[in-house]
């Protein structure tokens, strides 16, 4: 497949709308206009990529319209389709999907991108970093666990209970943690058990992990 095979259905889905086509008007792939409607510009690609979208954004200096195409079928685009039309969306590109030989499917118009803030994720993510003692984690490192500050919090709570079982408001005057309760509880790492109400000790794994988890235990200890 050529990028001119792209053409031809994305000519006849604009026409089909009244506008007039034509191909390479200087740097743009395509320019459609409809009577005196602003032009719309058509950016062709055989894949979704980060030089079409360059290309697109580079048009935006011209036209307010503007649109990227790439074939319906190309590698990848079902398992990307929903960060790429939030991409166009963001930078204010539409987007056509072509089906060579059988047409053409708007996926997204160009329009202002007004973003719309998550402040419930973004709190979280400020509380994450508000909590967390240092910087344990390594950026760009994947397949490793992450230091979070929950698991700060129960590397506290293991350490607490280093000599044997104790109330749970004993392990949160200790440590600080005023979730231990809970986090004794919901036991997620599987280091904790109830002996009787109220009151935890260790399980195996958690004497491992009291081992395993020196070096960490000793930095969170010390800054308490």
């Amino acid at each position: 497949m050529k990028e001119a095979d792209l053409y031809p259905d994305l000519k006849a889905y604009l026409e089909a709308q009244g506008y007039e086509v034509k191909a390479e008007i200087g740097a743009c792939d395509l320019m459609a206009r409809r009577g005196d409607e602003p032009a719309v510009v058509v950016e062709m690609k055989l894949s979704f990529s980060l030089a079409l979208v360059m290309q697109g954004v580079a048009r935006q200096a011209l036209f307010d319209d503007v649109y990227l195409a790439v074939p319906v079928a190309e590698k990848g685009w079902k398992l990307r389709y929903r960060d790429i039309v939030a991409l166009c969306r963001r930078l204010g590109l539409g987007l056509l999907a072509v089906k060579v030989g059988q047409g053409v499917e708007a996926h997204l118009d160009p329009a202002p991108y007004l973003p719309r803030k998550n402040t419930a994720r973004a709190g979280r993510l400020l509380r994450e970093f508000e909590r967390r003692v240092g910087d344990p984690n390594l950026a760009g490192t994947t397949g490793v666990k992450r230091m979070t500050a929950y698991r700060q919090d129960a590397l506290r709570c293991l350490a607490a209970l280093a000599e044997g079982p104790r109330k749970v408001a004993d392990v949160s005057n200790a440590t600080g943690v005023t979730a231990a309760a809970t986090l004794l509880r919901k036991d997620y790492y599987g280091w904790f058990e109830r002996v009787s109400r109220g009151v935890y000790q260790l399980t195996p794994q958690g004497a491992a992990a009291l081992v395993a988890q020196a070096d960490e235990i000793a930095v969170l200890v010390k800054g308490q």
